[in-house]
């Protein structure tokens, strides 16, 4: 090994620690927004375990809330990417099914808290 190759590896170290201590400080979203067309159509608690059926420009959408975590489990698009996508449950996060126009967005909350 040389002097490159030791440099390479401490970056690509320290990259994965700031990445994964990222990881540990994302906050749970408590609900998810979905949207048809940016019009939004639902506002699901994903603290309800519960299936949700929404009409996308494709036929149904299926959307499954389960653990405090969404995902769409049925659609009707070509490659079914929109059910690939898997579980999300951190704010910032959001499933895109362009083919059905829908969006599962879990919205950054950030709750005043002033002292009167």
């Amino acid at each position: 090994m040389n002097r490159n190759d030791i440099k390479l590896i401490i970056i690509v170290l320290v990259i994965t620690i700031i990445l994964f201590s990222l990881s540990l400080f994302q906050k749970k979203a408590s609900i998810a927004n979905v949207y048809h067309e940016n019009d939004l159509i639902l506002e699901i608690d994903l603290s309800i375990n519960k299936t949700y059926e929404v009409d996308g420009d494709n036929g149904k959408v299926v959307i499954e809330v389960l653990n405090n975590q969404i995902r769409v489990i049925a659609e009707n698009s070509p490659y079914h990417l929109c059910s690939k996508q898997g579980f999300i449950s951190n704010s910032g996060q959001s499933i895109v099914c362009l083919p059905n126009k829908i969006i599962i967005e879990l919205p950054n909350i950030e709750l005043d808290t002033e002292v009167s």
